[in-house]
């Protein structure tokens, strides 16, 4: 996991602080945005191995960001996971629709968020 360049999408500042914590405590180098439209900023700059957004946020929510990314040729592949304390099928189903590879449900613990990392940066379950 050492290494691993991670973007946290979220307009809730305590997510963001307590995944930024302890995905730095796992080695990995991460960037915070508050919105989809931060992100989009930061991201192509950042290029991140691993993008975590929420779902529910002002201006851009989580839907379009993924979608955003998943349109643009040099982000296409980079893993998408969603975060969201609606843990419905439909917002699942609509989260892969639009290219995420994961939905972890808020709140979520230190151990779903560093596995999360583990399943979709196969080279970071090795570290």
């Amino acid at each position: 996991m050492r290494g691993a360049r991670i973007l946290v999408i979220d307009d809730s500042k305590t997510i963001r602080r307590s995944a930024e914590t302890l995905l730095n405590k796992a080695g990995c180098e991460v960037c915070v945005a508050g919105d989809g439209f931060e992100a989009l900023g930061k991201i192509v700059s950042f290029k991140p191995d691993l993008v975590f957004v929420d779902i529910m946020m002002p201006r851009l929510d989580g839907y379009h960001t993924c979608a955003l990314i998943k349109s643009n040729p040099t982000l296409r592949h980079t893993p998408v996971v969603m975060l969201s304390s609606k843990d419905g099928l439909f917002d699942r189903a609509k989260g892969r629709l639009v290219g995420a590879q994961l939905y972890l449900s808020k709140p979520f613990t230190g151990d779903e968020l560093l596995e999360a990392v583990r399943l979709n940066l196969p080279q970071a379950g090795s570290t």
